[in-house]
């Protein structure tokens, strides 16, 4: 059973804790083919949003996996807020608080946000992403996504390919495939690929064409521009040329190998347009499968 008060990261749960996580989904995905997409379970709890970084799929799919579990929800944009006046984190969490909420999803730019907010919040804290750090509820839905597809996680080859050091979700995910007993192998420029992966005894290779053939699944990432200080690599087409995906290089793969990104994509540089009509091509399951998680996370937090 999940017994947490908050989800902060996927490092310190323990795998029988995950696929608790992922069986809950299962039950709440069951809920979204419905005529009628909505239980009562959360009925009279509120969910605050609170968001300092831009975000389309996962501030969405909070918002309404609350409100398929009949929860009230607050969205809050740091943009217009009293941030703009110099009024402190720690404030405006309490101060929203105040209002009687139950549960703060919270993103951020900086690392460790959501531990922060922890130590002194009444409320579940779920983190939605804090700076290159972790972004647990991506890598729940990304192995839901996988178990679903494959019909298992454990022993599969799941390669992550692009900008490795900047990513939160390849972070969140390589705990999250090696807790669930995948093999995990990333994919980069060696300037994108950081130095807890050594310590983390995860496989690396240097171009995709190494992994393509033995992959069972293929996880590409955005390159994250707005985080680098430098540049990392020589140019857009040279990236896409040893890191990119396209239908040619698919020929390559196996036959049942299923593709995953986590949004949003640069198409034309970590993928090809021509992947989009790709049979496994599972980048919308996932956004699908983002709802089903979110909600198992609330639920689980909340309401069991």
């Amino acid at each position: 059973m999940f017994k947490r008060k908050h989800l902060l990261g996927i490092r310190e749960l323990e795998r029988e804790e995950i696929e608790a996580i992922l069986e809950s989904a299962s039950s709440m995905k069951e809920v979204l083919t419905r005529e009628i997409k909505k239980v009562p379970t959360l009925r009279g709890k509120t969910v605050a949003n609170l968001f300092f970084e831009p975000s389309t799929r996962t501030r969405t799919s909070f918002e309404i996996a609350a409100k398929r579990l009949s929860a009230d929800v607050v969205n809050f944009s740091s943009a217009g807020s009293s941030i703009s006046k110099g009024e402190t984190l720690k404030d405006t969490v309490l101060n929203i608080e105040a209002m009687v909420v139950d549960a703060i999803v919270v993103r951020h730019k900086s690392e460790g946000v959501p531990w922060y907010i922890a130590t002194f919040s009444k409320a579940s804290v779920i983190n939605a992403g804090d700076g290159k750090n972790e972004h647990p509820t991506q890598a729940l839905l990304d192995t839901f996504t996988i178990l679903e597809k494959k019909g298992r996680v454990e022993g599969l080859n799941v390669a992550i390919v692009g900008d490795i050091a900047h990513s939160r979700v390849a972070r969140s995910n390589i705990w999250a495939l090696k807790k669930l007993g995948a093999n995990p192998i990333v994919v980069g420029p060696p300037t994108m690929i950081p130095p807890y992966i050594d310590a983390l005894e995860v496989e690396q290779a240097g171009s995709i064409d190494e992994v393509i053939e033995d992959a069972n699944v293929i996880m590409m990432l955005r390159i994250q521009k707005e985080r680098m200080k430098s540049p990392l690599f020589p140019s857009i087409r040279e990236y896409s040329r040893l890191f990119g995906l396209n239908a040619k290089r698919l020929e390559r793969a196996k036959p049942d190998v299923i593709v995953m990104h986590p949004g949003p994509v640069n198409w034309g540089v970590e993928l090809s347009p021509d992947v989009m009509d790709f049979p496994n091509n599972v980048i919308l399951n996932q956004v699908t499968n983002g709802v089903a998680v979110r909600m198992a996370v609330l639920y689980l937090l909340l309401g069991a």
